[in-house]
């Protein structure tokens, strides 16, 4: 069975399979629809990313969707691993937590999304409701200071729970407006604790889960997906240039200050890519500009003909 820490000797395609939310797992459990799923798409040494798996029960936001939080969920997934290891294949688990880009249907007790903000996103956007219909978000809760750290625990304890469960390491999402998303990006973030504000407030919350993820199963069994630029789910920066190589800068410190490197750091580009020659190019600069700033190994996903 390969490593992360074997990964990148071992991997004997480039291609990676990208984290591809199903929405088949009934009662927050993978199945059998997973093994099949999974197996089907494994070759040997080639890395599979999972569908965005939940850390926590406010986690949700779409139907159907796995966890990793319960031992049940984790004796669940060892049998999708196993399938993936059985055709020798190198597995990572996504964690995820959508924050405000959900509805009170999906929260424990009906309780408000949490955030890092009490904003709502705007009608523009859509939620899937549980039943397969369509209908609004619910209005978030801003996380107080204090239970920040309860979120990063979360996210430690699920990256435990994946090693447990067998998979070779984890994808932290910090992409697409979903809750890591919500700190980082001015658009959302209007705290004023030490949690918003500057570039380095806002970066505080993604770089203390990357240390307790670091601390709990290795830096090196971490990979991290971020997106400075999309406009997915209402997150917006005025400056994504410099957002991107500000998350960049910490990251490299961080893996000099642990003595080690996260597995990748993965940077899809936008999900709609415009047709204006000039939004393409600034697109591509700026993904170039990210890669020659990162020190270790970088993904680029999406767009690619």
């Amino acid at each position: 069975m390969a490593t992360s820490r074997e990964t990148h000797n071992s991997t004997k395609s480039r291609v990676v399979l990208a984290p591809l939310t199903r929405c088949r797992a009934i009662g927050e459990l993978p199945n059998s629809a997973h093994v099949e799923y999974y197996s089907q798409r494994t070759t040997e040494g080639g890395l599979l990313i999972s569908e965005g798996t939940l850390i926590s029960t406010t986690a949700a936001g779409y139907p159907n969707t796995p966890g990793i939080y319960t031992d049940k969920q984790v004796e669940a997934w060892k049998k999708v691993v196993d399938a993936v290891h059985a055709k020798g294949g190198i597995f990572f688990c996504q964690l995820w937590h959508v924050g405000r880009a959900s509805t009170q249907d999906y929260q424990p007790g009906g309780i408000a999304p949490i955030s890092s903000t009490n904003r709502i996103l705007s009608n523009k956007f859509r939620p899937q409701l549980p039943g397969d219909s369509y209908g609004s978000f619910s209005k978030p809760r801003a996380l107080e200071t204090a239970e920040v750290g309860q979120v990063v625990r979360h996210y430690r304890q699920a990256a435990a729970n994946a090693i447990r469960a067998g998979f070779d390491g984890v994808e932290v999402h910090g992409a697409y407006g979903y809750l890591i998303d919500q700190f980082l990006k001015q658009s959302i973030n209007d705290r004023t604790d030490i949690y918003g504000g500057s570039i380095e407030n806002r970066c505080r919350f993604l770089l203390e889960i990357i240390r307790a993820m670091a601390d709990e199963i290795g830096l090196d069994r971490v990979g991290l997906k971020i997106q400075p630029e999309a406009e997915f789910n209402g997150a917006t920066d005025p400056d994504p240039l410099n957002l991107g190589l500000a998350i960049i800068e910490r990251v490299n410190k961080l893996q000099v200050e642990l003595g080690s490197s996260l597995s990748y750091l993965q940077l899809p580009r936008p999900w709609l890519l415009s047709s204006d020659e000039r939004k393409l190019e600034e697109s591509a600069r700026m993904l170039w500009a990210w890669r020659d700033a990162y020190h270790g190994v970088f993904m680029a996903t999406g767009g690619f003909t």
